[in-house]
């Protein structure tokens, strides 16, 4: 690990509902930055006082799967400008450099790659990139199930000067084991193949290219998968704590249960075999908190 590791913030959701903000579906996490944002800006001071060098606006739930079609066409562009607004604060508030990453969701509903519309997804990106642009420093579009998904991000984000990181969620419905112990290839959620969405990485100007909101277990195998065909390109990982489970749907139609053997110390095992792989932007995502990211920062980054 003699390389720079850049550590990323965990996942807003459940830190939300450990702060006691109000949280329900299908608001999801928006329904704190409508009803009380202070919750939302001391999630964000609390994952940079855990170490964290990149925060990400709490704007992944502000998609008509969440917040609803009239209250996405009325206040969409205003809602993220607010979020962008709240992490740069908390990112002005800090002794140290810390980067707002603009999160750019899903626009159909989480691991449905079936649902993804390409001639709606300007309409519905438009605003989002509009309200966060005065405050993000880089775009981070995530937890896409397709590269259909993210080529439409570049398109809205056009020539954005900013770094683009794009990030797919893998496919972690059958038995994960299969997939470390190198006996069948990890793919994103659409099927398409690693190679593919390198490809799609480099053919879209992506900075970094990484994997989210999938088994912890299983992104070091993605990871190497890429090593072994791009030695150049800028790779992260962040994983979610869900329970396994094959449920068809969207991931984020019910509150999934969290896993009680990923504890900080646990997670962060894994996430040394990311970077042994040849990550180097680590964090979390659903169900990984402050804890986990300080002992991230702790490990990744020794004094």
């Amino acid at each position: 690990m003699n390389r720079p590791i850049t550590i990323l913030d965990g996942g807003m959701s459940r830190e939300l509902m450990r702060l006691g903000a109000p949280f329900r579906q299908p608001e999801w996490s928006a329904l704190a930055l409508i009803e009380a944002p202070n919750y939302v800006t001391q999630v964000h001071r609390e994952f940079i006082a855990a170490g964290a060098e990149v925060i990400t606006t709490d704007s992944y739930a502000l998609v008509p799967f969440h917040i609803g079609d009239e209250r996405f066409a009325a206040a969409a562009e205003t809602l993220a400008r607010l979020a962008g607004t709240l992490a740069r604060q908390a990112v002005e508030e800090s002794s140290r450099p810390v980067r707002v990453a603009g999160s750019l969701p899903p626009l159909f509903g989480s691991y449905r790659p079936d649902l993804f519309e390409a001639e709606r997804a300007p309409e519905l990106l438009t605003p989002l990139v509009t309200g966060l642009r005065p405050w993000v420093d880089l775009w981070l579009t995530e937890t896409l199930s397709s590269t259909a998904e993210a080529k439409s991000v570049r398109e809205v984000l056009g020539d954005d000067p900013r770094p683009l990181w794009v990030s797919f969620t893998l496919d972690d419905t059958d038995d994960v084991a299969t997939i470390v112990r190198g006996e069948m290839a990890p793919t994103l959620r659409s099927g398409e193949s690693i190679a593919t969405a390198v490809s799609c990485a480099r053919e879209i100007g992506a900075e970094t290219l990484l994997f989210n909101c999938s088994q912890a277990e299983m992104m070091a195998s993605a990871i190497a998968a890429v090593r072994q065909i791009d030695a150049d390109l800028s790779l992260g990982a962040y994983a979610n704590a869900f329970v396994p489970s094959n449920k068809e749907g969207a991931a984020n139609e019910g509150l999934s249960d969290v896993r009680a053997d990923l504890d900080p110390e646990s997670y962060d095992r894994i996430a040394v075999t990311w970077v042994d792989a040849g990550a180097t932007v680590i964090g979390g995502c659903c169900g990984i908190g402050c804890a986990h990211i300080a002992r991230l920062a702790t490990t990744l980054q020794p004094a």
